[in-house]
């Protein structure tokens, strides 16, 4: 049976490694696919991975209908046997809806892949409505690491190294942005305490943590 597949993880760990990878899995397997994405740090109209892959999407715009792009594109003699939709918390929860209906009605795959929280920890409509709509929700197994070495489940948005937590949910940056708007994955205590990589370091160097001897 077809199903929508939600992927979730932090950012970094792999998700859309693992969204190429089934698109060149199942495209040597003969079969065609229909990639949609929103605000890929490539570019527009592109899909990549940290790790250098790249390759050509449908860049989703505000309003757009994704159930009927793929009815169009069917309907105009183009073939689809599965849906790929990357950076998927970027997509409005109407068109969630639209993936579901492109498995219900039309019975093809979707795979999702996102990042569920933002950078306050609160939940991004589109992952919001994936949790509630997808067949399955699979936690990426490859694990990003925060700075201390414990498990990562947080993002956290970084200016100048240093966190911040007010601003607008969707600014699209990248992770080692030390001088920009940039992204940080932490454990849940260092986000709680807004100790980057940065603030770690010169923590460690301030003298007011050294320890004191006596003379």
């Amino acid at each position: 049976m077809p199903e929508l597949v939600f992927f979730s993880g932090t950012m970094d760990c792999g998700k859309s490694t693992l969204a190429l990878q089934i698109e060149h899995n199942r495209s040597a397997q003969g079969l065609a696919g229909i990639i949609f994405t929103r605000d890929d740090r490539a570019g527009e109209g592109k899909l990549s991975s940290r790790l250098g892959l790249v390759t050509d999407a449908v860049e989703v715009e505000d309003g757009a209908d994704l159930y009927a792009y793929v009815v169009d594109h069917l309907s105009r003699g183009g073939r689809a046997d599965y849906v790929i939709a990357d950076e998927a918390q970027f997509l409005a929860p109407e068109q969630i809806d639209q993936l579901a209906r492109i498995v219900d009605d039309l019975g093809l795959d979707v795979f999702a892949f996102g990042i569920t929280t933002d950078f306050r920890t609160k939940l991004f409509p589109g992952s919001q409505r994936l949790v509630e709509l997808a067949d399955r929700v699979e936690v990426l197994q490859v694990e990003a690491l925060c700075w201390c070495g414990a498990r990562a489940t947080h993002n956290a948005r970084t200016i100048g190294g240093e966190m911040v937590v007010e601003g607008a949910q969707v600014v699209v940056g990248d992770v080692n942005q030390s001088d920009t708007i940039g992204y940080e994955v932490l454990c849940r205590r260092h986000h709680r305490r807004r100790m980057t990589a940065a603030t770690a370091r010169a923590a460690a160097l301030s003298p007011d943590v050294l320890p004191v001897t006596a003379t």
